[in-house]
């Protein structure tokens, strides 16, 4: 495993306290970063600082990421505490349900939408404004390969994440004067526990479209996310990287 160093950095993990999240905070832990993980499910976020807590420093803040007074509160709160925000990694968000566009709830769509693309919008607005006052940063949205293909009965889900890509690559050339890095990854669809909002019909398309044959881990999509926020990563920026087990046309 490739390790680098996150010596004197200060990091927010979205969703931190499971699945891609969890597994990103231990890597960059494991950096000797020093790690907030923001999540809106407070038995997870104990659970996790407990079973993190041997790596080092980790800050836990509950946090509903689509109200936009409570994402700058908890940005305050963590730039009190660690001093800075030099890594964003934006990992939180939610499968919505599977059916059909014709069908599609209108309550559901404007749910899927607020969790992952407003707050999006919310975490890299209010982070990125530490960033520029510092002229330094590293941020990685976590798309999906459903926001360059789309995913059938999951319109709501890929719409969002197609977003994610937009915002990241505009993001991305807003700040790209300075030494702030904005980029995504677009994985394939990994076991985590978003699974248990999908059908199995939908977990089994999305396996049949991987020509790897299998679900990517989250210890590979923290690899991928470790260089992006790393020092190293000086020159790239705007950029959507693949992490789909070849599925991506594009």
């Amino acid at each position: 495993m490739n390790r680098y160093d996150f010596t004197q950095r200060a990091a927010v993990v979205t969703g931190g306290a499971q699945g891609i999240g969890y597994a990103v905070a231990e890597r960059l832990l494991q950096g000797n970063a020093r790690v907030a993980l923001w999540d809106r499910d407070e038995a997870a976020l104990a659970d996790a600082k407990a079973r993190l807590a041997h790596f080092g420093d980790v800050e836990t803040v509950l946090v509903d990421l689509t109200q936009r007074d409570a994402v700058q509160a908890a940005t305050d709160h963590t730039v009190a505490r660690l001093g800075a925000i030099d890594i964003l990694v934006h990992s939180a968000g939610i499968a919505g349900a599977n059916a059909p566009l014709a069908d599609y709830a209108p309550d559901e769509w404007a749910r899927v939408i607020d969790v992952d693309l407003n707050a999006t919008f919310h975490v890299n607005q209010s982070v990125v404004k530490t960033m520029i006052a510092r002229g330094y940063g590293r941020i990685v949205n976590i798309a999906s390969i459903a926001g360059k293909e789309g995913n059938p009965n999951a319109s709501a889900y890929s719409v969002a994440k197609a977003g994610v890509i937009a915002l990241t690559k505009s993001l991305g050339k807003e700040t790209a004067a300075l030494d702030i890095a904005v980029n995504a990854i677009t994985p394939a669809a990994a076991r985590t526990r978003i699974f248990e909002q999908m059908t199995q019909q939908h977990i089994d398309y999305m396996l049949s479209k991987i020509p790897r044959g299998r679900f990517v881990d989250v210890r590979e999509i923290a690899s991928m996310v470790a260089w992006l926020v790393s020092a190293e990563n000086s020159f790239t920026t705007g950029a959507v990287f693949d992490l789909s087990g070849g599925r991506a046309t594009y």
